[in-house]
């Protein structure tokens, strides 16, 4: 499991003039080809006099799918910079296209690559970059004599208490970082003299403060 990745999820735009050329990068958070592939679509339809629609993309995390197009730029000039400027960045889940109209000027191939990647570098250091942590979402449910003790362990521990249920008894769901889930069960059981029942959500990667988490479910542990 990659326990940490950077990505993107407010989609962002910057633009750069280059010897009256004008690039345009367009950033956006993508988990699917069939999203790139819409996507795609509609940048060409919203700059469809353009002179270039240059991307490149990468999705998934251990083995990423990386892609890169020139759009008819001289090979190697558009594309691969653009991704370049993506690996550089560590970023995951990820499409950059930029769009260019031709200023009436030749820039030359070092000058391409200068102004293919410079945009996209320019609007991904312009985009809100977020950090997404690999958690086990663990429910804690104890008597409200013990409530107290629980959410203070808890907080004191860093853990991230992401919803608080007030029923028959309290149940707190808790982001337990993936490598500290044992710890934590232990942790629960100790305090409350195994009174605690402790029922294992799955994994979900979080991003976010925590009083505004963004989780994304990605399995099932067994219970």
């Amino acid at each position: 499991m990659v326990e940490k990745y950077l990505t993107i999820y407010e989609d962002n735009e910057a633009e750069l003039v280059e010897k009256k050329s004008r690039f345009i990068a367009t950033i956006k958070h993508v988990e699917t080809e069939e999203e790139i592939k819409d996507f795609l679509e509609g940048i060409r339809k919203k700059y469809w006099n353009a002179t270039h629609n240059v991307f490149a993309y990468t999705i998934g995390l251990k083995q990423p799918l990386e892609r890169c197009s020139d759009d008819g730029e001289p090979s190697g000039t558009a594309g691969m910079p653009i991704l370049e400027v993506i690996r550089g960045s560590k970023l995951h889940n990820v499409i950059v296209v930029v769009t260019r109209y031709f200023g009436g000027t030749l820039l030359g191939t070092g000058g391409l690559v200068r102004a293919y990647g410079g945009c996209a570098k320019l609007g991904i250091e312009s985009s809100n970059v977020e950090e997404n942590i690999l958690y086990y979402l663990m429910d804690v449910k104890v008597d409200y004599t013990l409530s107290g003790k629980v959410q203070y362990e808890i907080l004191q521990n860093n853990y991230i208490i992401y919803d608080t249920q007030y029923v028959d008894q309290v149940c707190y769901s808790v982001l337990v970082e993936y490598n500290k889930k044992e710890s934590f069960v232990n942790k629960m059981v100790d305090i409350t003299s195994g009174a605690a029942v402790i029922d294992d959500k799955g994994i979900h990667y979080g991003t976010g403060t925590n009083d505004k988490m963004r989780l994304t479910k990605i399995g099932m542990i067994g219970k």
